[in-house]
C-alpha cells in the first residue's frame, strides 16, 4: 500500500486508488461532474495546497532563491496542527490502502507536491 504522488489530469495507474487534489482551486473549465471521469481527482482537499497568498509565491519562483522562500512559508502552513494532523492521518493511511495525491504543475521539482512528497515521508507515509 502507498500513496503516489502524480500531476493531476495525467492517467491513472493500475491500482492508483482515490485521487485526492491538494490544489487551491478546481480545474478551470471542467464541469464538477467530470473531475474523476477526466483524471483530475475524485476528492478535492485544498487543506493541502498553498494557501492563496503562499500560492502566488510558488507561481513567481524564478530562481533557487524564490524556491527556497516558496518552500520554507508552505513548510510553516504544513506545520500548522490542523495540516500536520492531516498529513500524520494521511501516512497512517498510506500503511492500509494505496491513493495518490497531487497537483496541477508540469514540473514537480517547482511544486508544492514535491514538498508533500517530503512532508509525507517524514511522517513515515509509503511513498511509490
Amino acid at each position: 500500500m502507498t500513496i503516489s504522488i502524480v500531476r493531476l489530469g495525467s492517467q491513472r495507474s493500475p491500482n492508483e486508488g482515490l485521487r485526492i487534489g491538494t490544489v487551491r482551486r478546481p480545474p478551470r473549465g471542467v464541469p464538477k461532474s467530470e473531475f474523476a471521469a477526466q483524471d483530475w481527482y475524485d476528492v478535492w482537499y485544498p487543506n493541502l495546497a498553498p494557501s492563496a497568498e503562499t500560492m502566488k509565491l510558488g507561481q513567481a519562483v524564478e530562481t533557487d532563491t524564490d524556491w527556497v522562500v516558496f518552500s520554507k512559508k508552505y513548510r510553516t502552513e504544513m506545520n500548522e496542527p490542523d495540516a500536520s494532523r492531516n498529513l500524520d492521518l494521511l501516512a497512517a493511511l498510506s500503511h492500509q490502502t494505496n491513493f495518490a495525491m497531487g497537483c496541477y504543475c508540469e514540473n514537480e521539482a517547482r511544486c508544492h507536491r514535491s514538498l508533500l512528497r517530503d512532508l509525507l515521508k517524514e511522517r513515515g507515509a509509503l511513498i511509490s
